[in-house]
């Protein structure tokens, strides 16, 4: 490399944070973070197309895709904290988490494949049997999320151990999340008409068949790279408590004695409602109420952009403020953006299309920054979690993670279909006409339920207090307790892990302590 090529990539990491070679710091950050393409882009299409994929493609009604959506979150309800438990119990001379990243990889190329295809049951003309099938397919697909979601965001507490490090690895899972969004919606644009999509009618079957096919290798693959670009130490010695169904109920109960915990979930789970709903609205938005459907590739490309240009800003107001400025100061943009759209209409004048563009980029810029708290925070809850129980339960944390990011979505999906549905909002009829009630129905959908999640999500994100100092007092109080059987620490110091915990220090691990059946002794 030339100097004036080092200078610069030096600059670069400078900017960023990084320390270390491209080999010992960016490459393992890219590879452990692949597999964010699947996380990211998969989840990104079926929210944009899925449920009118559903309604306008294969014929179903409002309610019925809502069924669909309804009954395979239901499945991940399940296999999501069952996971959890799997992986935190794992032996392998792999480690507890890594080789589920290799068994997903079939699982979830052909789940996706069967998202989109139905492989002539829906043209038999059977709606009900159609949504039977839709039904088992994303059940498979949820199933096989799950198998390698929870163990990925399981391992990145032990890959990045330091508060800005999980910060840089996030930031980098950021953008690979916004890799898998950008090529999928592009895969899928161009395929549907990039400047000029058409109506989706049941003659888009086949092209909706060749975009499962290539997504489906598109988000599996990397799987590999990530499981070959990452090590993890050997869990074959690892010591397993006696299990029941009893000990697994009180596990997780244990998990909610946590107050950072409990924000971090109330900061996500809002802001997860907020997107669903705005998001599996969208194109009836612009389809029945903006009708400017052949601009909806245009539109969203234009919102992918806003959102991307959202994290050179978030990343610096993290390193230079904590990790919760980026969300109080960008979640106002976010709620401005999603109100903008109470003065879209149907006009086609060009003053109503800036409208359109300007709540789109306003809402994908703030959401960038809300969206961007939960991400960062949720490595430092395990911490938190040691702290008061002194055992790595990375598995039963990362649960949450893949719990909220796609079963709580898969919901607001269903919801939005319930809700459409009660309001008399009807699809695949051939006309873009709608009631009075069925245009207010999408309005509470795609304006008021978003706006009032946003808003509870800022209000979560203002009570969340940990910073980096707190951060590395408690990494230092549990290295100090495992070396020496006990933590020395100032009274002051025991009020902010007790503040931060939420748990009376002498009853946390830390404080000596101990956690039984879901109830702190000492």
């Amino acid at each position: 490399m030339s100097e004036r090529g080092k200078k610069i990539g030096d600059a670069v990491k400078r900017a960023v944070g990084v320390e270390g070679s491209f080999k010992e710091a960016i490459l393992p950050m890219v590879g452990y973070n692949s597999a964010s393409i699947l996380f990211g882009g998969s989840g990104y299409i079926i929210s944009l197309y899925f449920l009118s994929f559903l309604t306008e493609v294969e014929g179903l009604s409002v309610r019925q895709a809502g069924m669909v959506m309804f009954f395979a979150q239901i499945w991940d309800a399940v296999t999501d904290p069952a996971m959890g438990i799997i992986t935190d119990r794992t032996r392998s001379r792999f480690g507890k988490h890594r080789r589920y990243l290799l068994w997903g990889v079939i699982p979830i190329a052909v789940s996706y494949f069967m998202m989109w295809n139905s492989f002539g049951i829906s043209s038999l003309g059977n709606p009900r049997l159609t949504m039977i099938y839709y039904i088992c397919a994303y059940m498979f697909f949820n199933g096989a999320f799950t198998l390698v979601c929870v163990p990925h965001t399981a391992m990145l507490p032990e890959q990045a151990p330091g508060y800005f490090l999980r910060t840089q690895y996030k930031s980098v899972e950021y953008i690979m999340n916004s890799v898998g969004m950008v090529s999928s919606f592009l895969l899928v644009s161009f395929s549907l008409g990039f400047a000029d999509m058409e109506l989706l009618n049941p003659g888009m079957r086949s092209k909706f068949t060749i975009l499962g096919l290539v997504l489906c290798l598109w988000f599996s693959l990397p799987l590999i790279f990530t499981f070959k670009s990452t090590t993890e130490p050997s869990s074959l010695d690892l010591e397993l408590p006696r299990f029941s169904f009893k000990e697994l109920t009180d596990e997780y109960r244990l998990i909610f004695k946590n107050k950072s915990f409990r924000q971090y979930l109330g900061i996500s789970l809002f802001y997860q409602m907020a997107r669903g709903f705005y998001s599996n609205s969208n194109q009836y938005f612009i389809r029945y109420i903006a009708r400017r459907q052949p601009l909806y590739n245009i539109i969203m490309s234009v919102a992918g952009i806003a959102e991307a240009s959202g994290f050179p800003l978030n990343f610096w107001l993290t390193k230079k403020f904590g990790k919760q400025r980026c969300g109080v100061i960008l979640s106002p943009v976010m709620i401005a953006g999603i109100l903008l759209n109470l003065f879209v209409s149907s006009s086609q004048s060009i003053g109503y299309t800036v409208f359109l563009f300007a709540a789109v980029i306003l809402y994908y810029f703030g959401y960038s920054g809300v969206g961007f708290v939960s991400t960062t925070i949720q490595p430092d809850i395990t911490d938190v979690d040691e702290l008061i129980t002194g055992r790595r339960r990375e598995g039963m944390i990362g649960t949450f993670n893949s719990l909220i990011k796609k079963t709580v979505s898969g919901f607001m999906s269903a919801f939005t279909g319930f809700i459409l549905g009660s309001f008399g909002f009807v699809t695949g009829e051939g006309t873009l006409e709608q009631t009075a009630s069925g245009i207010f129905g999408l309005r509470i959908t795609y304006i008021f339920l978003p706006a009032l999640f946003v808003v509870l999500s800022t209000v979560c994100i203002r009570r969340y207090k940990m910073n980096k100092e707190e951060h590395e007092l408690i990494r230092a109080a549990i290295a100090e307790k495992k070396e020496k059987g006990a933590a020395e620490l100032s009274e002051t110091e025991k009020q902010t892990l007790q503040e931060i915990a939420g748990v009376k220090f002498e009853d946390m691990w830390i404080g000596g302590g101990s956690a039984l059946n879901g109830i702190f002794t000492h």
